[in-house]
């Protein structure tokens, strides 16, 4: 069963990939994303096309939208399968749960944010607040359904625990922790608690600790220097998806040492 859950949403999740690309490439200009259309930045722009640039047309056509037939970017296929992996690993680990439509929407939301960051460093609130709008009452409805309210309520210590870590950091160095990283830890907070505290102290751990690895790597080897700024929001996101979907382990491997 848990086999045939995590195939189906693989395939939900390729289809999410294809919208999450054209939120990639318009909410940031502050353009409509809705009725869903899909396509390459260049047709949607142009003519707005219908038909967007799936993994196989774009891997048999040579990196070409089969709209416009413009080259198109590598981010669009990795997006897309990025989030059909993270939706079948989310479905492996939740297996069948209330919860699990919940966790499907955070992994929409942390593959568009992290994309964004990354090309453009912004997290954008019209990404974060309509993700916490909707899974506030997906978690609640999830904890109903339970008939259990404590993971709510670990859910929302977790939000406000995230928040706070984050807005403390921001607020001693504003220039190396932007107020959209802050933002972005009550979702990851939300979440995580889901599970338990110790899941929030774990995502935000490995956050920290893979930004600190690559800012060193990019200082040595890169050409950066202290002064450049470096998107955090991504890293932040690999540390939430890491502590979702290995907490347990960690947590266990942790204790023993």
């Amino acid at each position: 069963m848990t086999a045939v859950l995590a195939v189906l949403c693989a395939a939900v999740g390729l289809y999410v990939g294809l919208y999450l690309n054209l939120v990639i490439d318009r909410v940031p200009q502050k353009q409509a994303v809705w009725p869903i259309r899909t396509g390459c930045r260049n047709c949607l722009d142009a003519s707005g096309a219908t038909s967007g640039p799936p993994v196989l047309p774009w891997v048999v056509r040579r990196r070409r939208c089969p709209t416009c037939d413009e080259r198109v970017s590598v981010r669009y296929p990795v997006v897309e399968l990025g989030t059909a992996a993270l939706f079948a690993a989310s479905a492996v680990r939740l297996g069948v749960d209330a919860a699990l439509p919940a966790f499907l929407v955070f992994c929409a939301c942390l593959v568009a944010i992290s994309v964004i960051d990354l090309e453009l460093q912004i997290i954008p609130n019209r990404i974060v607040y309509p993700t916490i709008a909707v899974s506030l009452p997906l978690l609640a409805i999830a904890s109903l359904a339970k008939t259990n309210l404590d993971p709510f309520v670990t859910a929302l210590a977790g939000a406000g625990i995230a928040f706070a870590i984050l807005l403390v950091v921001h607020l001693i160095s504003p220039a190396s922790m932007g107020f959209g990283d802050v933002r972005l830890a009550f979702i990851l907070g939300l979440f995580l608690g889901w599970f338990d505290l110790s899941h929030v102290a774990i995502g935000l751990f490995v956050g920290f600790a893979l930004g600190a690895i690559v800012g060193v790597g990019l200082m040595l080897f890169g050409g950066r220097t202290r002064k450049d700024s470096v998107p955090f929001g991504p890293f932040l996101a690999a540390g939430a998806a890491i502590a979702v979907l290995f907490g347990d382990p960690l947590l266990r491997w942790w204790l023993r040492t």
